[in-house]
């Protein structure tokens, strides 16, 4: 199956280093997505909170293998790992998969980093990885969605150091590259994504509304850039991709599961 960039897009993220691709999954599928991450008591139970700066925690949860669940399924189709692929110039493997969980009036901010300014520590020695971010919920500015920072990603690695709970770029050069480039609010509907390069400077805002946001990410790493040594994220191994259409075909099985179940 093709990438779903067209040559604009193509050019988009070599200028700016990512690209939004509204409605990746449809309202059907995303309701599926996230009926399956609600009600799966695994992933609720592995939630855990990162704090910011100020004390605020976003609830997060970390898996390295896809799985066979919806959202595991989501991370294995051909839309996603074929875009990917298209963007980081050869074959991908999952390199993780995280749910970060902003609740209404309490949820976190996410400070300034470079996901490859910390995936530089487990081995990988190019950036040439990347994520895509599914919205789950809407995200607004209200509840904190993603900001990037056009071109960033030719910048280079960023020195990182704790912030916080969390691990955040150096804060003296962030403010520089606020003041050179442009900064953008990465609205989305539920089901439209984000393609963004390791080295996108990016952040988020607390959640200051009445509304949820949460967001699936799915990472990948090139298998040219197989990492070098062990770390808590995996060494490359083939990804079995899936065809597109299995995220309904085991969502609508997942859904009549949970009702035989609510029936019993």
């Amino acid at each position: 199956m093709p990438s779903l960039f067209s040559a604009p897009q193509r050019l988009d993220y070599a200028r700016d280093g990512f690209v939004v691709i509204r409605q990746l999954f449809d309202a059907e599928e995303i309701g599926y997505l996230r009926d399956a991450i609600e009600t799966d008591p695994q992933l609720r139970e592995s939630l855990y909170d990162r704090h910011d700066a100020s004390g605020k925690a976003t609830r997060m949860a970390t898996w390295n293998h896809p799985g066979d669940s919806v959202y595991g399924l989501a991370a294995r189709t051909h839309r996603v790992v074929d875009t990917m692929e298209d963007m980081l110039g050869g074959e991908v493997y999952h390199y993780h998969s995280k749910l970060t969980a902003k609740e209404p009036l309490e949820g976190g901010a996410w400070e300034w980093h470079q996901d490859y300014g910390y995936w530089y520590n487990n081995g990988c020695l190019f950036p040439d990885m990347g994520s895509c971010m599914i919205a789950v919920d809407r995200a607004t500015r209200e509840n904190g969605c993603l900001q990037v920072v056009k071109r960033s990603h030719l910048m280079g690695r960023i020195d990182h150091m704790k912030v916080g709970d969390q691990t955040g770029a150096d804060p003296e050069r962030v403010a520089a590259t606020l003041q050179r480039l442009e900064l953008v609010y990465c609205e989305l509907e539920p089901g439209s994504a984000i393609f963004f390069h390791g080295n996108v400077l990016h952040r988020s805002d607390q959640n200051k509304s009445d509304h949820p946001r949460w967001a699936f990410i799915c990472c990948y790493n090139t298998r040219h850039n197989d990492p070098y040594k062990d770390s808590k994220h995996p060494r490359y191994s083939p990804l079995e991709i899936w065809d597109d259409s299995r995220i309904a075909e085991i969502g609508m099985k997942h859904a009549d599961w949970q009702n035989d179940k609510t029936n019993e």
